[in-house]
Formats: C-alpha cells, structure tokens, sequence
C-alpha cells in the first residue's frame, strides 16, 4: 500500500460523492461529467488498494473504507477553504466586512458612511447587520462592533469605544404633556429587550428609583430592538428610555425631547473587534480611525446629561 497522499483532485471527488451519496450529483458540483468523476474515484481506490464505494444498480454506498475517510477528507477539505480566505484577505487591502448590531447599523453607521466612503473611494465597504458570534479568524468578517462588557478572546484585537447611557425620551408632543416628574407617572412607557443583559439592570424601575420617584404600572409596549422602540417613540407611541449613541441626531434635530439631566450609566461600552494583529491592515486602520472620531463628536454631548450609577437591586 502506497504511504504518500493521492491527488487533490481525486480526494476532492471521493469527498463530493460521499457528501452527496452520488456521482452524478458530486460530478455536477465539480463542474466534470460523471464518467471523469468515476475515473478520479477508481484511481484513488487504485492508490488505496481497496473500494470505497460499492457501485448499486442505482445508488452508491461507501464502504468501510470510505467510511473511514469521508470524515477526513470532509474536514480537510474544510480547513484548506478556510485557510485560503484567510490568505486571500491578508492580500486584500480594498474590500472591507464589518457586522454590527441591527440598531447601530441602520441608525449610527449607515447614514454617515458617505463620510468613509468620500475619504476612502478605494475601499468597498459590506456591512452585515446582526447579533450572532462570529468567529472572527475563520470568517469572512473583518471588523464587529459589539455592545456589551467583554472581555473578547486573547486571539481578538478589541478597543472599547463609546460608553453608554440610557435617559427618558419622547416626542416633542409628549414632552409637553408629560414631561415632568408628575407627568412621568401617566407617559406610555416602551421597554426594550436588548437591554436585559445589562447588570445592574438600566430599566424603567431603575430610572424611577434613581430619579426619586414613586413607582407606578410598569405595563407598555415591548420591543426586541432598540431601533424599533425608537420608532415607537418618535411617533409619540410613548417615552423610551433613550441610548445616548443612538439618539444623539434624533435630539440634535428636535425629533426626540430628553425632558431630564439624569441618565442612568450602562457600564457597557461598544468595542471594534477583529483577529489580532489585523487591526494594521490599511482598510481596517482606516475605518478604525473613522469610527473612533465619528463616535468622540457623539461621546461630546454626554455634558448636556448627569450620568450616574443604576441602584443595585
């Protein structure tokens, strides 16, 4: 029996028809006619000394020999994909994957990426709105920016960035009616789920305790995203308690009302995440140093608020 690894192309064509439990679908795949496909599959079982298949009138089944490699070579050809869009992103300094939470994403960086856009024509920017974990070093993401505590894995490049506060907010409208200590008791009240996680927890409860005021019937309207109850209040659904990052324009431009200077710290922050020691790439490096000044103009406006502690349950 041979010791030396067959050909690529035939382990590729083994693996293709044990995915598939078919030739012709494996051939299909591979972009070969059936027969080429069977050829690379007799030569390897040549190399081997044995079947791998055994060939029905209709159907192929894999032997225990191709039992035995079909994990292997599966895996294997797995790994190579990953290690070759590792590479090819090394040598890629004009294109550029960042994820981020939906509600930073549609809020925060879509409207002001014609700013990177004008500084860095050269870079094709993709971003990928969502929540999920990515693993940064066998993806095809560049860049996530994460709200949360942290911290991230020793493999991660992580930079936190724009800490977080949380204040009542509503529409102009409802402010006139409701913005006051009294007023707060009767405002619809919006809750977010996004939020939860944080400890201590920065709700409605905790804004009342801190703000000295007596509880009331914490009933309202739920979202699971904080765009969404932002939505809810910008129509005058409710008061919102506001996240300073994403409410910074929304105020600016008078569309939303903070009737009160305390805000409720989050003690979380936002983080720019990416695999260790690809914060040097030059597309990277560019959109690193644009977010960190577009959030530092954000982070100015914290003084209009006194940002205190949430009360420990």
């Amino acid at each position: 029996m041979a010791d030396r690894l067959p050909p690529l192309t035939a382990l590729r064509a083994f693996e293709a028809a044990a995915r598939h439990m078919s030739f012709q679908r494996a051939a299909g795949e591979l972009h070969v006619t059936p027969a080429a496909l069977s050829f690379q599959i007799k030569s390897l079982e040549e190399h081997l000394g044995a079947p791998l298949f055994h060939r029905l009138n209709r159907a192929v089944e894999l032997t225990e020999a191709g039992r035995a490699l079909a994990p292997g070579a599966r895996d294997g050809f797995e790994m190579l994909e990953v290690a070759w869009r590792a590479a090819r992103r090394i040598t890629d300094h004009m294109s550029l994957t960042v994820t981020a939470g939906p509600a930073f994403t549609a809020i925060l960086l879509a409207p002001r990426l014609y700013s990177f856009a004008q500084a860095h024509p050269e870079i094709e920017l993709r971003l990928s709105a969502g929540l999920s974990l990515v693993e940064l070093t066998h993806s095809d993401v560049d860049v996530a920016i994460r709200f949360g505590y942290g911290p991230d894995g020793p493999e991660l490049f992580s930079e936190p960035f724009l800490q977080e506060w949380a204040t009542p907010m509503m529409s102009p409208a409802l402010a006139a009616e409701f913005g006051t200590g009294e007023g707060m008791a009767e405002v619809p009240l919006i809750h977010q789920d996004d939020i939860r996680f944080l400890s201590p927890a920065v709700d409605w409860p905790a804004w009342f305790a801190q703000a000295g005021l007596p509880e009331r019937n914490w009933t309202g309207q739920r979202f699971s995203q904080a765009d969404h109850a932002l939505d809810a209040a910008l129509s005058g659904a409710g008061a919102v308690l506001g996240r300073g990052s994403l409410t910074n324009r929304m105020l600016r431009e008078g569309r939303l009302v903070a009737p009160f200077r305390m805000a409720l710290a989050t003690g979380a922050h936002y983080r720019f995440i990416c695999a260790k020691g690809a914060e040097s790439r030059p597309q990277i490096a560019a959109f690193r140093e644009w977010i960190m000044a577009e959030t530092a103009m954000i982070s100015a406006h914290d003084r209009d608020f006194d940002i205190v502690e949430p009360p420990r349950s």
